[in-house]
């Protein structure tokens, strides 16, 4: 224990003695115990913390003795402080300018200082005095204090005793020449060390250290443990310090010479991660020097100087064991009557970082008395300050967040008591004071154990600035708060941070709609923001779609924030070719939206319409036909160039990246007439065969109308066509209703597990898929999709996922088509997918549970000309489920359980 005290303590050394101020004691601040032959003083932490703190002792005359570490060694006195910084004072009955009244009664007076400044300028002094009774004395007694060893033997010259024979030299004989030579009537001391002796008188041992005084009937050595002729020694291995000593009186007459060692052992302490073990060996050589036997008479123990029996040892958990060559006392870490304090390791590198620990202290002292043929009772009190090695604390995060009343809930934890929470900061805004913390909307509670530990609690709102919110899928968000706790530990207010990250998926997402619209010029697309999208950037395929980009582009853009407002000219750039036919052109404009950081798409929105087609298709009077066709986005891999009419040998008469232009006359090219009974109709088609097939993907028909009365005479020479034939095909065409495992839909169940169990809302990724075809121009579409409660088909209740190939308007979570990437499967046009949230029917206001049976009906058309079959002239098909999101009738089934 250092004698620089925390707390602000210190001692004030001065070499005079000063006057003593008649004040009166202070009992209200210092608190005072007569503790067998040591008086105890405790400062109230209340008054005397965060202050300097000085010790003087006072004489009989009222003079104050300042105290120094020094003097403190050779007077008996002690000043400790515990790990929370309070003060206590300890002092031998028999120690310096006590007043003794027959070694029975004793009285010592002392001297306090307390000042806010190390000089102390404004010491306030306080006298206390001491007033303590204790005896009988053993002929010997030892104290081993935390910073010196005291010795007290009776000098009263006992009877002589019969058959007395010394059969061992002891130290006291060993003395002999050295006082024969020594002065008379002085007292003083020989020294003996392992090799030589010395001599010394009283004022001698005083001026290197050494306490030397006299009371009625003892004498009393007192010894620091580093003293000058201290020897150190190991007894089992646990290392002591010694001071072997003879102390005499020499008259012309008489010579009394009394045996003055002392030995304390320094340390014996082992730990493991459980028990303190404290071992005391029995066996000091230079308190034994010529026994021949010893009688143990009593081994006891306490805790802060109070003893305490048997049964509360038991109760603690303490074990105390004595045998013929050790006393050994086991604590328990963490046992009643010690105290945890926490502190900080810093390891000091390019940057600085604390590191959180506890450590265990308790102060146990043991006692033992003996009985030896030279010396008689012995009794030895040995007191220890123990403190465990520094261990990290251990802390736990416990997350409590109530997502319904959209508040982080964070507990950390447990403290020890000299731990404090002073500060918190939320993503780098910060650190704020509790109270600033207040002011932000949170809370901060301390929960208190019974062991007095604590955990510190904080309640932070989702809206609190720092908390962030990332967008997931669906409707969930990541709400994530970065905070960090900043402690002080006590007393000397080491820093050091907690940093926990808290995690909340919140089912609140907003979604950006759209809303699409044409006129005979343009594609009008507005978009209204949500509360995911705020940072997600509009593109056009590649091309960030910025107001420079978009004016380039030939667009008009407006954005203020919440609403993204575009109107795109059919013939502008991106804008998609997907059918043209003689009733119109249709054309489709895709938005996406990106997020910034990874160019993840997000989302993507689409507006498609229906134009004239009068301007690809143009009929001249001399019956010259010039007809434009244009690359569709359906038909990746069109070559222009290799685009044909009926007769494949006419050929593109220009072509461009976008399409080709064909002119020729009606009369060739595999032109076709019809009358009617005023017009004619020439007709054609353009045509596109991918190298190796025979049926062509691509079939754009043209045709011109003449009037009869305007047409010129023309003479021709009719070839005779063959007549038409048509081949009968055989084969076998099946559908199949898969439910994937995720949104990859790369993995599926198999027919062994169902029914498939699913939770309320979440997300099922159903596939349908046409088996048993190679023909790349058949495309499967969705017709109507519904889920049952039983498996019949037609059994009540019913709710319908997909009507007449679009999603049901009046679900609340409508069913989202998922496109069917290129390369994914052998024949993309062959696969639907969509995806629908887990649900339950409702009767009577009441969840039905059980089984949820899912099915579907789907129409295959020709992939080319969807609308040219009544059946697939649907008004979602095929627009929304290739194109957004992604005649024979099937019905397919599923089934699927939930729980609510």
């Amino acid at each position: 224990m250092g004698w620089w005290l925390a707390v602000r303590a210190f001692l004030v050394c001065l070499l005079a003695p000063g006057s003593l101020p008649q004040l009166a004691p202070a009992t209200d601040r210092v608190t005072v115990e007569c503790l067998g032959g040591l008086a105890r003083l405790k400062l109230n932490p209340r008054y005397f913390q965060n202050k300097y703190v000085s010790f003087a002792a006072v004489d009989k005359f009222g003079r104050s003795w300042p105290i120094n570490q020094t003097l403190a060694a050779q007077c008996g006195y002690t000043i400790l402080q515990d790990v929370w910084g309070n003060l206590e004072f300890r002092a031998s009955l028999i120690s310096c300018y006590a007043q003794m009244v027959g070694d029975e009664q004793f009285s010592l007076t002392f001297q306090i200082l307390a000042a806010t400044s190390p000089e102390m300028h404004d010491a306030v002094p306080l006298v206390v005095p001491v007033r303590c009774s204790y005896g009988p004395w053993q002929p010997r007694e030892i104290i081993c204090e935390e910073n010196y060893m005291e010795v007290s033997v009776r000098r009263d010259v006992p009877p002589i005793s019969d058959g007395y024979v010394q059969d061992q030299p002891e130290d006291w004989a060993a003395a002999f020449p050295e006082v024969k030579a020594g002065l008379p009537s002085v007292w003083q001391i020989v020294f003996h060390m392992d090799t030589q002796k010395k001599a010394m008188e009283v004022e001698q041992a005083h001026a290197v250290g050494y306490g030397v005084n006299t009371t009625d009937s003892r004498i009393v050595l007192r010894a620091s443990y580093n003293s000058t002729e201290a020897q150190k020694m190991e007894v089992h291995g646990v290392p002591f310090s010694a001071v072997r000593s003879s102390t005499y009186f020499k008259q012309h007459w008489m010579v009394l010479i009394i045996d003055t060692a002392v030995a304390c052992p320094v340390d014996g302490v082992m730990y493991t991660k459980e028990t303190i073990t404290w071992t005391i060996p029995k066996d000091m050589s230079p308190l034994m020097v010529g026994v021949n036997s010893v009688k143990e008479l009593r081994v006891e123990m306490g805790i802060d100087l109070s003893k305490l029996p048997a049964e509360e040892i038991a109760t603690r958990g303490y074990l105390l064991a004595s045998d013929k060559n050790a006393i050994t006392l086991q604590i328990p870490i963490g046992a009643p009557g010690g105290t945890y304090k926490a502190s900080l390791i810093f390891y000091f590198s390019y940057v600085a970082a604390g590191q959180l620990v506890t450590s265990y202290t308790i102060n146990p002292f043991v006692e033992r008395l003996w009985e030896d043929d030279q010396r008689g009772v012995t009794k030895h009190t040995i007191l220890k300050e123990i403190s465990t090695p520094l261990q990290p604390a251990p802390i736990v995060i416990k997350d409590s967040t109530n997502i319904p009343l959209q508040l982080f809930n964070v507990s950390v934890g447990p403290f020890l008591p000299d731990v404090e929470l002073v500060s918190v900061k939320v993503d780098g805004s910060g650190p704020w004071s509790l109270p600033e913390v207040e002011k932000q909307g949170c809370t901060v509670v301390g929960s208190r154990h019974p062991n007095s530990s604590n955990d510190f609690i904080l309640q932070i709102p989702f809206d609190t600035p720092g908390v962030t919110k990332e967008y997931v899928s669906g409707p969930v968000r990541n709400y994530t708060l970065n905070v960090t706790f900043g402690f002080s530990v006590s007393p000397h207010t080491d820093p050091f941070e907690v940093p926990v990250i808290l995690v909340a998926l919140v089912e609140d997402a907003v979604l950006p709609q759209a809303i699409g619209s044409c006129d005979e010029e343009a594609l009008y697309l507005a978009v209204r923001r949500g509360n995911v999208d705020q940072d997600w950037l509009p593109f056009v395929k590649d091309t960030l779609l910025t107001r420079e980009a978009a004016h380039q582009l030939g667009y008009t853009f407006h954005d203020n924030g919440t609403h993204l407002a575009l109107r795109v000219p059919r013939g502008a750039a991106h804008v998609a070719y997907e059918e043209v036919h003689s009733s119109g052109v249709l054309v489709t404009f895709q938005l996406l939206l990106k997020d910034p950081a990874t160019q993840a798409e997000m989302m993507d929105f689409s507006v498609s319409c229906s134009f004239s087609s009068k301007e690809l298709i143009d009929c001249f009077p001399n019956g010259t036909m010039v007809v434009s066709a244009l690359k569709l986005v359906g038909i990746p891999d069109l070559v222009p160039s290799n685009l044909v009419l009926r007769d494949r040998r006419c050929k593109p008469f220009s072509v461009t990246e976008e399409g080709a232009t064909f002119v020729f006359s009606v009369s060739t090219c595999g032109t076709t007439r019809t009358f009617e009974s005023t017009t004619m109709t020439y007709e054609n088609e353009v045509l596109y065969v991918p190298p190796g097939q025979a049926a062509p993907v691509y079939q754009l028909k043209c045709g011109c109308r003449y009037t009869i009365g305007d047409a010129l005479l023309l003479q021709y020479s009719p070839v005779e066509a063959p007549s038409p034939s048509v081949l009968p095909g055989v084969g076998l065409l099946a559908l199949v209703l898969k439910l994937a495992r995720d949104q990859s839909y790369r993995d599926f169940y198999q027919d062994a597990e169902y029914p498939v169990t699913r939770y309320l809302r979440e997300p099922l990724h159903f596939q349908v898929e046409l088996l048993y075809s190679q023909d790349p121009q058949l495309e499967l579409f969705l017709e109507d999709c519904w889920a049952t409660a039983s498996p019949d088909r037609n059994s009540s209740p019913q709710w319908h996922i997909v009507t007449d190939s679009c999603e049901n308007a009046e679900d609340s979570h409508q069913t989202v088509f998922h496109r069917v990437p290129p390369g994914s499967v052998p024949f993309p046009t062959h696969v639907k997918r969509f995806e629908v949230k887990m649900f339950t029917f409702m009767v009577e206001d009441q969840a039905l549970q059980g089984q949820v049976y899912f099915h579907c009906s789907a129409v295959i058309c020709d992939s080319n000309w969807p609308s040219s079959d009544a059946l697939c002239a649907r008004r979602c098909i095929p627009r929304r489920q290739r194109a957004v999101y992604a005649g024979i009738l099937f019905i397919l089934h599923k089934t699927f359980s939930y729980y609510l």
